[in-house]
């Protein structure tokens, strides 16, 4: 079953976090972490699909050290700039890396940096390099991988409502395994289907612009996160009255 939140509705989550010397506000969206209704619970079986998703607003000058999860990852930049490894990045810039792969550092620029982290599964927080690379070596199942696409910033109302039928762009080509993510770009009122399901691990969707319909009294605005499991048939999309703009984001399978 599809599971989603509103942008609206997650921000009375934002809380300040830190970590390994980092600070940053954050706010949930999808699944629980450690700074949200997870530090009592048991942790959710790591092999299996566990959806999190929350935004991360990493303070100004500030640096994340380079780093890896267990959870294949996607991270979308909505605002601000930083520099992520050897990527300039700003919005909309969609990364991805698989489980146990080190990346970073991640260094905000004097206006911060805002991106969303995506997963498929458990993720219990990051573990840094260089003191965890005896970790990494010992638990890593595949080789290092990792991508960068954009940026490309989010249409404007009047953009969306000058386009000509429903667009859709691959941001990362489709891979083997499903890895693969896609920007759809719907005019007022627009209707479509995302890409199957089951051909990855499931998919995050992630409203960058405007709204989605979500049955006749629900609407899901500008981020807003949905999690579409494998077993599901395709996302029906349904534009707003002033268009909308999403990222899907399709997990590999393993």
């Amino acid at each position: 079953m599809t599971v989603y939140a509103s942008g609206e509705a997650a921000r009375a989550t934002r809380r300040r976090g830190e970590s390994n010397g980092a600070s940053f506000w954050l706010t949930s969206f999808l699944g629980a972490n450690r700074y949200f209704a997870g530090a009592d619970r048991a942790p959710p079986d790591n092999e299996k699909i566990y959806p999190m998703a929350f935004l991360v607003e990493q303070d100004p000058g500030c640096t994340v050290q380079a780093h890896f999860h267990q959870a294949d990852q996607f991270q979308v930049v909505v605002g601000g700039a930083a520099r992520l490894g050897t990527h300039d990045v700003t919005d909309v810039a969609v990364h991805f890396s698989n489980r146990f792969s080190a990346y970073g550092p991640i260094r905000a620029s004097e206006r911060g940096v805002h991106y969303f982290t995506l997963r498929n599964g458990w993720d219990p927080g990051a573990r840094y390099m260089p003191g965890a690379r005896e970790e990494l070596r010992q638990r890593r199942s595949a080789p290092h991988r990792e991508a960068v696409a954009g940026p490309v910033p989010p249409a404007s109302r009047t953009e969306l409502a000058a386009i000509d039928g429903v667009q859709c762009a691959a941001v990362m080509k489709m891979e083997a395994d499903g890895l693969g993510a896609w920007r759809y770009r719907l005019p007022p009122g627009g209707r479509a289907a995302g890409p199957d399901p089951a051909v990855g691990r499931g998919q995050t969707w992630l409203v960058v612009g405007d709204a989605l319909e979500r049955g006749a009294e629900e609407r899901l605005p500008g981020f807003s996160c949905l999690f579409v499991y494998p077993s599901e048939a395709p996302l029906e999309l349904v534009a707003g009255a002033d268009g909308a703009e999403l990222l899907c984001m399709q997990y590999p399978r393993r």
